[in-house]
């Protein structure tokens, strides 16, 4: 909850979009869309189907470019060509599809395109892998988030889904991504599966990485957000804490704009 939280002076804004405007043909997916993440925080953001989450998490990525607008990452406004110069600045997007190759190990997919090599030129002429390193490291790196998962050695393959969720969560947060974007990362998980993801989300804050949470399970944004911001047709039509929100059907009446009253909510977006 956001009255655990840091102050916002000890916790420095890490993304921040301004403006953002998309247009697909004559349709406008996001219009003037503005919001910020700081470290050690989880922004909720959520919106029914066609609200212009799913844009927004793509331009923030570098997926796509935007009409207007920009993104801040640590200070400094960027434009981004493709997801892998958003990586290089520190946004990692962890989708359902994790992009995790199954008949590899853990820390084969940790290490995944950073492999190590032994030591001396002809191991590294050969490619000799250090799998013993990578091993080593990746258990080091686990215990350091708090994430309890088989040994390292195990196939990708025999994870639970949840347990795979923590691998690709865990694999952007050790390789320096500060800032995560998290579509629906519990869908289609049980509830075990799923308490696994939520709680290694809350551990991140520990860490001061700052998340941006996608969800439709307002129960699971109320539990891991400190602040939700609302997606309908295109803009952001509020932002609020959660301390303030009482019930997922409050946050289903900002979705919907039954919450909205002429202006008079006060949930409303200033």
């Amino acid at each position: 909850m956001s009255s655990l939280a840091a102050p916002d002076g000890d916790r420095p804004i890490l993304l921040e979009a301004q403006g953002i405007t998309k247009r697909f043909g004559p349709v406008s997916a996001l219009i003037d869309v503005s919001l910020q993440v700081r470290g050690g925080e989880v922004l909720g953001l959520i919106g029914d189907n066609g609200a212009g989450k799913s844009t927004l998490v793509k331009v923030m990525s570098g997926a796509l470019r935007p009409d207007a607008g920009v993104i801040v990452v640590d200070g400094v406004p960027r434009s981004f060509n493709d997801p892998s110069e958003a990586r290089r600045a520190g946004i990692e997007t962890v989708f359902q599809d994790l992009a995790l190759v199954p008949t590899l190990n853990i820390a084969e997919n940790i290490y995944l395109g950073r492999e190590l090599c032994g030591g001396g030129q002809i191991a590294r002429w050969f490619r000799h892998l250090d799998k013993r390193t990578m091993r080593r490291e990746t258990e080091r790196g686990f215990q350091r988030l708090g994430v309890t998962l088989p040994p390292a050695r195990t196939k990708v393959i025999a994870l639970s889904g949840g347990q795979r969720q923590q691998v690709a969560i865990t694999r952007a947060v050790l390789w320096g991504s500060h800032i995560l974007l998290m579509d629906e990362p519990s869908a289609a998980l049980g509830v075990r599966q799923t308490e696994l993801v939520l709680s290694l989300v809350e551990r991140l804050k520990a860490h001061r990485v700052a998340v941006v949470f996608i969800s439709h399970n307002m129960e699971q944004v109320l539990r891991v957000a400190d602040r939700v911001a609302v997606m309908r047709l295109g803009h952001k039509v509020a932002e609020v804490e959660v301390d303030e929100t009482k019930t997922g059907a409050d946050l289903v009446g900002l979705m919907t704009g039954a919450n909205s009253h002429g202006g008079t909510s006060p949930y409303q977006a200033s």
